[in-house]
């Protein structure tokens, strides 16, 4: 068990290194500005009420890795692998979010990402 999450805190380290490497390969065609009024979580990390970046690092490969900054796109608060998935029927265009399911007195986790005018979701991998 202790060498699975020596070889996570590699895989992590691996990819922030690689893309803090690459950064000017990173393509905002899907990057969307969303604003929280409430504290939200990502895998990981819980982010207060404020306004947010969230982009895909480079959408012509097969990874499927979201980064989100701040507004002002300076500091990375989360950047992890996401699953592909289609914008449900009916889901408003305009919808840039979903949530999960939280416990009491918990922030409300964001289960997918939509980027605005997409049919493709970034649904985040919790544990």
């Amino acid at each position: 068990m202790k060498s699975k999450s020596i070889r996570t805190a590699m895989t992590v380290a691996a990819l922030v290194l690689l893309c803090a490497a690459t950064s000017r390969a990173w393509i905002g065609s899907q990057e969307n500005t969303l604003t929280f009024s409430q504290p939200i979580s990502l895998p990981g990390v819980t982010l207060p009420a404020g306004t947010y970046s969230f982009d895909i690092v480079d959408n012509s490969s097969s990874l499927d890795v979201v980064v989100v900054k701040n507004a002002r796109r300076t500091k990375s608060y989360f950047i992890g692998f996401t699953t592909t998935v289609d914008r449900p029927k009916g889901l408003p265009a305009n919808t840039a979010v979903t949530f999960g399911e939280r416990a009491a007195n918990a922030p409300m986790p964001i289960a997918v990402w939509y980027p605005l005018g997409q049919t493709i979701g970034h649904e985040f991998r919790y544990r």
